[in-house]
């Protein structure tokens, strides 16, 4: 690289560091050298065989990127501002109740179907009358009243239904804003590699173009997902079936006539319940309480007869006349 060139380089490698929204180092060590220009050997020959083509989205004239390295940013930005209507994010949860279970599902699937979504995810719990299921559909926006109309008429009643819409217009156009800054930047590393001909200044505007084609990468998956959230609703719906189911099997079991033999056998139990506590006081109990009560009577007048009768008190001695008084 002469003289005049390699200032110039520097000056833009700084200002492209200085603009990348991230840098990160290279993992791999692919090199990259201009069509028909083979990369000067170091030294001591170390790197003599690393040369590569450059990318054919380069320009061929390094002023080209002189003029401006972000030229195409406004263009993404102009058309995704100017869209014909607002991205928005639907999400939503519908429970029914339904008569029976299986044909709840299928009319639902067919109905969405129909309106060109799909299934994302299912779960299906429970048998017989407990049994129900919770379902995921993904449906596109522009059918969104439609089949949520087509879906409440599946169900007997409806338990639950509740939606909610998040826009993410500005989003978007934020990430496609950056894109196109990035991809500006991508062009201009791959100009500039173009003159690069000594392993330091290669190998320093191949960190920088790695890091500016990951970040590229990273914001493209995240502009795809929300487009696609917008351009498909999502909709949870649960089903269930009817409490009634349980309370008439247990009406069909209960039977009166069996609950009034219970009933009287349990009365009559107590009967002679009472009954036999009668016979075993009359014979058991009552001889028993009056031979004991004998026994203790008999007891208590020999104590009394054998007790010694206490030694009555001498009566008190006669009181002395009073004298009559002398004439």
């Amino acid at each position: 690289m002469n003289a005049s060139l390699r200032p110039t380089l520097l000056r833009r490698l700084g200002l492209l560091a200085a603009l990348s929204l991230a840098v990160a180092a290279c993992g791999g060590s692919v090199a990259f050298a201009p069509e028909g220009n083979p990369v000067e050997a170091l030294g001591d020959g170390s790197a003599a065989g690393v040369s590569a083509q450059v990318p054919s989205a380069a320009p061929a004239v390094a002023g080209e990127a002189d003029r401006g390295l972000f030229s195409g940013a406004g263009d993404d930005v102009a058309s995704a501002a100017t869209g014909t209507a607002p991205l928005i994010v639907r999400t939503g949860q519908l429970n029914l109740e339904v008569a029976v279970l299986d044909e709840a599902l299928a009319s639902v699937e067919q109905a969405v179907t129909a309106a060109g979504g799909y299934v994302a995810a299912s779960q299906r719990q429970g048998d017989d009358e407990n049994a129900g299921a919770m379902v995921t559909y993904r449906i596109p926006v522009e059918r969104w009243e439609a089949t949520l109309t087509a879906l409440r008429k599946v169900g007997v009643k409806v338990l639950l239904e509740q939606t909610a819409s998040e826009e993410v217009t500005s989003q978007v156009v934020d990430l496609g804003a950056r894109l196109a800054n990035l991809r500006a930047t991508e062009s201009a590393l791959q100009a500039i590699m173009v003159k690069a001909t000594k392993i330091p200044d290669i190998l320093e505007v191949q960190a920088q173009l790695t890091a500016v084609r990951g970040e590229i990468e990273q914001l493209t998956a995240q502009k795809q997902s929300l487009e696609k959230q917008a351009a498909l609703a999502t909709l949870t719906v649960g089903f269930s079936l009817p409490p009634t189911v349980a309370v008439t099997q247990v009406q069909e079991g209960w039977d009166p006539a069996n609950e009034v033999d219970r009933a009287a056998a349990t009365l009559v139990g107590l009967g002679q319940g009472v009954a036999n506590a009668a016979i075993w006081f009359v014979i058991v109990l009552l001889p028993l309480a009056l031979a004991i009560g004998i026994l203790v009577g008999a007891a208590w007048l020999v104590a009394r007869r054998l007790r010694p009768r206490a030694t009555p008190p001498a009566p008190p001695a006669p009181a002395a006349p009073l004298e009559a008084p002398a004439a």
